[in-house]
Parts: structure tokens; sequence; C-alpha cells
């Protein structure tokens, strides 16, 4: 294998999370925790990942279980302990309604990412591993995680296969890129041999096929797009396995035990298992809601939130429905944001609202740019 292959392969993302794990909590826990082969970390204590909210949001939090999902590029090592989460998701669960949403963190987000450090949001995981990644979303976004489950891709392709694939519209642009992009380095990758897709329309995909589709960036809308396209086959995955055979959802979670490392001890996946089946995806959207983007010098292409303590206080009103205030230390780390960045509210380019309704992604998610293959991720 040549270098330039090689580091390609290496350089993989692997959205995993952002599609499975999920439909892991919603359908396979109980089944997961009986196996007692989890690969658990530990239980994680408040004092660990920066916690810091008023009695009166504690209290509404108290009625929610917030869990963070990650997807690391570390499939060669192995390892769960570092490495940027290129997926970075929370799922936030109505301990009542039974009712989850889930929320995608842009992972170009410029966000405090260690004490002083002021970076993409990705970067939290490598330097202070799940604990530190959990710890810089609580901080920037003023929440109460203290469990989280990370995940490697192979897991998706696996999950999607003994699902006997997912049905999925695509367009003739989407099927050229995963054709040429993608397709044939899934398959190296895996071992599998999954074929090319023959143009536009719908298909059964398999899991190569639907892994191929996550990845896409580079068409109208980017990153933001490729959130929505990891959502949909979420959803489609979730219906399928809902109606999926007990052995079915074994075998799924058997064969991923290895792709998995989570907080959570057998016992703890047992106690959010007993009401797995009344789980109902209720929505998922993208984060933040309002935002700029641009180029910072060292820092990068970054997606500025404009500005974090409004987007901060408007993610609690859509997860939780309650209008809560906001640390200092958010407020803090928001001055801070604008003040580098010069982005404030009133400079946004970018609103995809779901409390508001506002919503100009039809004007500015039209760009189309294929990189040099070097670029590609």
């Amino acid at each position: 294998m040549s270098r330039k292959r090689k580091k390609k392969k290496n350089k993989i993302i692997l959205f995993a999370v952002e599609i499975f794990v999920l439909a892991v909590l919603l359908v396979g826990l109980f089944v997961y925790s009986k196996l007692n082969k989890v690969d658990s970390t530990g239980e994680i204590g408040k004092e660990d990942v920066n916690i810091e909210l008023d009695s009166e949001t504690a209290e509404v939090l108290e009625g929610y279980t917030n869990i963070a999902l990650f997807g690391l590029d570390n499939r060669d090592t192995g390892r769960y302990d570092g490495g940027n989460s290129d997926c970075i998701m929370i799922a936030s669960i109505n301990n009542d309604t039974k009712k989850v949403k889930l929320i995608s963190v842009y992972r170009d987000t410029f966000l405090n990412v260690k004490e002083e450090t002021y970076n993409k949001i990705n970067s939290a995981y490598s330097y202070g591993g799940p604990k530190g990644a959990i710890a810089a979303l609580n901080r920037n976004l003023n929440l109460d995680i203290v469990n989280y489950v990370a995940v490697d891709f192979g897991a998706l392709v696996e999950a999607i296969d003994l699902l006997d694939g997912i049905e999925l519209t695509l367009t003739d642009q989407e099927v050229q890129i995963m054709n040429d992009n993608y397709i044939d380095e899934i398959n190296q990758v895996t071992g599998k041999s999954s074929g090319r897709l023959s143009g536009g329309g719908t298909y059964r995909v398999d899991g190569v096929q639907a892994l191929a589709y996550c990845r896409i960036r580079y068409t109208a809308g980017d990153d933001f797009k490729r959130t929505e396209r990891q959502r949909l086959v979420l959803t489609k995955m979730i219906e399928k396995a809902k109606g999926s055979s007990i052995a079915t959802v074994g075998s799924m979670i058997n064969s991923m035990i290895d792709e998995i490392s989570t907080s959570y001890t057998s016992k703890g996946l047992l106690e959010l298992a007993s009401s797995v089946m009344d789980y109902e995806l209720e929505d998922t959207h993208g984060w933040p809601f309002e935002l700029c983007t641009g180029n910072y010098g060292s820092k990068g292409s970054l997606v500025v939130p404009t500005d974090l303590e409004t987007n901060v206080k408007e993610l609690h009103e859509y997860l939780f429905d309650e209008k809560n205030n906001v640390s200092s230390t958010v407020s803090g780390i928001s001055d801070y944001i604008v003040n580098y960045t010069g982005c404030t509210t009133d400079v946004a380019t970018r609103l995809d609202n779901p409390l508001t309704g506002d919503d100009n992604t039809s004007t500015t998610d039209t760009g189309y740019t294929l990189p040099e293959e070097s670029d590609q991720e």
C-alpha cells in the first residue's frame, strides 16, 4: 500500500456514533447488559466534568438523562482515551415521556476546550479523553453530562448489514461521490465487497453504502448537510431495528461489542434499558443554531456561535422546554469568542433555529466544491 493510500486510510472519519449509538440505546441495551462484555471505563464523578448549574437549572435537568456520544478517528490504535472526536452528539432523554432529542454539535465549533485553551470542540477529546470532552460540553453548554459512549465506525457497517439494509433516496451527485470517493475505500478497510450504485434513485443500501452516504461532505451544505444525512440514516436504523427480532438485535449488539467503549457499567445499562422499548426519537438537530463561518489563521476554518450565550439559552429551551439561565462561565466564554472572532448576534450568516423557525439554509448552503483527493476526509 502506498504511503498516500495508507495515510488516507488512517484518516478515515468515523461517523458511526451519530448513526448507531442511539439505536443501541433504544433497542439493544438490555441485550448488551446481559452479555456483560461492555468495555466500561467506570462511573464519572460530577466533580471531574465541570458541572456548574444554578439551582433552578439543576432542578430542570434532573428530569432528563443526557449522554455524550463520540466517534473517534482511532481505529488503528484501538484506544478510546484520546484522539479527536470527529463526531460529537448529545442524546437527551426525557425521563417521564421517554422521548429523545438528539443534537449534533458541529465538530469545528470554536469553544473553550480546556482551561484557557480555545479551539475546535473536536480537539477536547484529544486534550483530555472522554472526561475532558464531557467537561468541555458541560462547561460551554451548561449541561450535566456524566456518561458517554464512544464507538468505532465498523459498528455502523455491521449493524446495517445485520438489519438487512435501510432504504435511502439518493441524488445523482450523492451517488457519484459515494462511488468515486468512498465505497471502494470502505470495502478495503472493512473487508466487505459492497457494490457501486448506478445513479440517483431509491435503494436498500448496505452498511458500506450507508457509511459512504454519511461521509459525503463536499456538496451543497458541506458539513451541515452531512449531519442531516447522518440523522436521516439514524432514523431509518431506529425504525428498522425496533421492528426486528430479539435474535437479530442480539446478533447486532454481539458483533459490535469490541467497537464500543462507555462509562456505563452493566448495571447502569440495565437501569437505562428498563424502558427501552418506550423510547421515541422525537427530533434531531444541528447546533449552534445561529452561527458564522470563516478562516481564523492558525485555528483554521471555524464554526462560530453567534453568540454562545444566546445559542446555549436556545439549546436549553429546545431540549428541556425551559428558558434556563446560563452560568457565568458560559457568559465569559461567549465574550471571549466575540472578542476573538468579531462574530456577534448581528452578523450571523447561517440560521437554522428550530425554536423560531428562522432558516436561511436554502440560500447559504448552496455552494459545491469538490477538493483534490488529498483534501478528502
